[in-house]
Parts: C-alpha cells; structure tokens; sequence
C-alpha cells in the first residue's frame, strides 16, 4: 500500500504527538519521584531537630521513634492508609473516607494510578506523624509510640485527606467535572497547612497534654529544659527547608504545564521561611534581651507551615506578610502551652498546629484570583482582599473545625486508653536516668552519665569544702 503525502503527515504528527505525551508522562512522574524524596529528607530534618532540643540522654530515644515513624508509616499507608485516602467504593466514592480499592496497593491499583503517586503520598503521610515525636519527647514509651504511628498513618490522617485533596471528598476545591465544589470553591490546602500540619500539631497537642509534663519542668522554682545541641536544631531546620521545596512545589503534582505554578510556589516558600525566622528572631530579643538561634529556627518553621496552604495562589508580597504572622501565631501559642502547663518539648504545636491554622485561613485573605485560575483552574473564588466575597473564608473555617474535631474525636479516646493502661509513660526511674541508659544501651554520644554526674557531685562537694 502506498500512502498520499497527507497521510503520511497525520502519521507522523500522531506519532510526534504520542511522543511528546511520553516524554510528558514521564517527566511528570520524575517531578513526583524527586519531590517525594525532598519530602522524605524531612524525616532526617525532623530527627536531628528533635535531638538538638531534648537533653543527650534521651537522643538514641528519640532517633528510634523517628526511625519508627519511617517504617510503621510505610507499613500502614500500604495497607490501609492510601486506600481510606484515595480508594473509591462499588458506588464510585464517599464524601467521607475512602472505600474498598486500594488496601494493600492492590484491587486494581496499578491500572488506575501509578506507584510514584503512591510514594509521593506516603513521604506526606510520615510528615505528619512525625511532628508528634518532639512533643512527647523524653517520657513517651516505644510501643505506645508505634501504636500511635499506626492509628495516625494508617486512618487518622488518610480520612482527612480524602476530605480535601481526594476528588470525593466533601471539601475538595479539585472536583470532577460536572460537579460544583462546596460554596463553588472547596477548602484551598494546596500543600497541607491543615491535612498535614494541623492534624499532626493537633495530635503533638493531644498527646503531650494527656501525657503529662516532663519531670522538673513545670512547678515552684521549675525553669525550661533545654536541649544539648544547637548545631543538631540549625542542620534540622535547613533539612526541613530543603525538603519543603519538594512539599510545597511537588504539590502540583506534575512539571509539564505546572512549571510556572511550581517555580512560583518556590518563591512564596522562600519568602515566608525568611520573614518567619527574621520576625520571630527580633520578637524574642524584644522580649528577653537575647538572639535566641533556637527561636529564630522555630520562625523559619512556622513561616514555612504558615505558607503550605497558599503557596500557589499568593503573591510574594502577601507571601512575606504571611510568614511575619505566622511567627508571631507560633510564639501566642507557645506562651499559651506553658500558662495551660502543657510540655510540648520541642515546641511541634504552636510551629504546626498554631502556625498551621493561621496558614490554613491565609489564602481567603491573600489569594490572587489569577493565581487561583492557573493552580485550581478556578477564578470564580478569590481572597478577601481582592474580592470582598466571604465564601473561601468560610470553607477555610469549617475546615479548621472540623479537623480539629475529628483528630480530638480519634486521638484523645486513643491516647486516654493508653495512659489508663499504663503503657504511655516511661517509669519514674526511667525518665531520670534517661532512656538511652534504661532502653537503648548507652549513650548516644558514649557518655556514661551516671559516671558524669558522681564527678560532678565530687568536684562540687571539693569546691564547697
């Protein structure tokens, strides 16, 4: 057979075109791939800043949990975790949580998704347990732990994410077409001020209050506790910036057509990092008189959680303003947590919880309504500011409600059961000791700290004598 000329042109510009939708295809799965390990190098951000903030006796404690968070994470999204997420029942879906595909990456999962989606989703999902491990830090025992990893991974977190990023979801702002998005708008959370962010901070919160305080912090004559490594708190600050950057722009989920929208949300990340830190940096000097690195670390961090929600849909103007309030969110709460006397050792609630509340109303004041056009495809719906229309705002607050709500209504009965049995907190004599010396063997460091203290106790009584 022999082909015309103009056939011979629609072949080849069919061919031309299933080739440029390869090279699309797979560059979008390269960007998950890549952000989704940006996202995973938090984990290592996350331990060597909870390590840095806890005393060195507890610092191999620590690590484990973090670890832990890792595997159990992994464990419980693959088997149930990405299914309540993402799974859609025989009707084809509910608003609520996800149904009966998906659970343990099978019932058709491979035909319908691809597994860089799965990985990208899973790094989010150890992200927000994570943030629990500092709050608890130093008097929470390893099983409860592990069971509290499980619960949050494996159906806490998910139900939460099939509200808001799932296309059943009740407050989806990314609707099937056909469909209308609740007040034509849905819940704007591009990267997670509420779904990771608040459900984290709020169950640090939950935990570390039904915990209780940490021997010798609160009480007449008590005085903070401070960490033992300022170097570990800054390297895990700049690990969780560089892995925000595979947070926050890997949220567009692809790189072909999203590039301008991601390279954007690089910069509105940049510059709510550095207002929080500088903001917050001067507010502490303001109150005590002292450049407090640590404080400044913790800025950098609500600017960034402050940020997640309206990274793609702000400008960077507004971008600056949000991380300024995010900073001085985060220090309301923290003073709030010592007045109500609750021991959050590393301060993940205010950063995450606070901070992430304030980032989650951020984009029914800042969004641009162009931004909104090119991020959800809808110009409909727009910040306060720009269009005197209430509506974002008021899905934004239902969000913040009901989120609250459910991980009180799941961790608190959680968390009540295992302090009642007696396996949340370490022993008394555990805790002084120090749990690397009582679980782990040792010092992270080889220091043998009982040996340390009797020098100390002897050099002490010379010097008194």
């Amino acid at each position: 057979m022999v082909l015309s000329d103009d056939e011979l042109a629609q072949i080849t510009a069919l061919i031309s075109d299933s080739g440029d939708d390869a090279v699309g295809a797979s560059s979008d799965v390269h960007w998950l791939l890549y952000c989704g390990v940006l996202v995973f190098l938090m984990q290592a951000g996350f331990a060597m800043l909870c390590a840095g903030s806890i005393r060195a006796k507890n610092a191999q404690n620590i690590l484990l949990k973090n670890l832990m968070d890792a595997c159990v994470g992994a464990t419980w999204f693959w088997a149930t975790g990405y299914a309540f997420a993402y799974g859609s029942d025989s009707s084809g879906g509910n608003w609520f949580i996800g149904g009966n595909k998906y659970f343990f990456l099978s019932n058709g999962y491979e035909g319908d998704s691809g597994f860089h989606d799965w990985f990208f989703q899973f790094a989010f999902a150890a992200t927000a347990a994570t943030i629990v491990s500092g709050a608890v830090a130093e008097r929470c025992s390893m099983g409860a732990y592990a069971g509290y990893s499980a619960v949050l991974t494996g159906f806490v977190y998910p139900v939460v994410v099939h509200w808001i990023w799932s296309g059943d979801g009740f407050l989806t702002a990314f609707v099937p077409e056909g469909k209308t998005a609740w007040l034509k708008v849905g819940v704007v959370d591009f990267a997670g001020c509420g779904v990771v962010h608040m459900v984290g901070g709020a169950a640090a919160g939950i935990g570390a209050a039904i915990l209780g305080p940490r021997l010798g912090r609160f009480g007449p004559n008590a005085k903070p506790i401070n960490g033992h490594s300022m170097p570990l708190v800054v390297l895990g600050t700049f690990l969780l910036w560089v892995g925000w950057y595979g947070f926050n722009p890997g949220s567009t989920l692809c790189i072909v057509g999203c590039d301008a929208v991601a390279a954007k949300v690089a910069v509105t990340t940049t510059l709510a990092a550095a207002a929080g830190g500088l903001t917050n940096l001067f507010l502490h000097y303001a109150l005590s008189h002292v450049y407090d690195v640590g404080e400044m670390c913790n800025g950098v961090l609500a600017g960034l959680v402050s940020i997640t929600s309206a990274c793609a849909v702000v400008e960077p103007w507004a971008a600056v303003v949000i991380g300024f309030v995010g900073a001085f969110v985060y220090t309301g709460g923290s003073f709030l947590l010592v007045k109500l006397e609750i021991d959050d050792a590393v301060n993940a609630t205010p950063v995450h919880y606070f901070a992430g509340a304030w980032g989650l109303l951020a984009p029914a004041l800042f969004a641009r309504p162009y931004n909104m056009r090119a991020a959800y495809g809808n110009a409909d719906r727009a910040g306060l500011f720009y269009t005197g229309d209430g509506s974002m705002l008021a899905c934004q607050v239902v969000a913040l409600l009901l989120i609250t709500a459910w991980v009180a209504a799941t961790m608190t009965p959680f968390f009540l059961l295992m302090n009642a049995l007696g396996i949340f907190r370490v022993s008394r004599e555990f805790e002084e000791a120090g749990l690397d010396e009582s679980k782990h063997g040792g010092s992270a460091y080889g220091i043998d700290f009982k040996e340390f203290k009797e020098v100390e106790m002897q050099i002490k009584t010379e010097l008194e004598a």
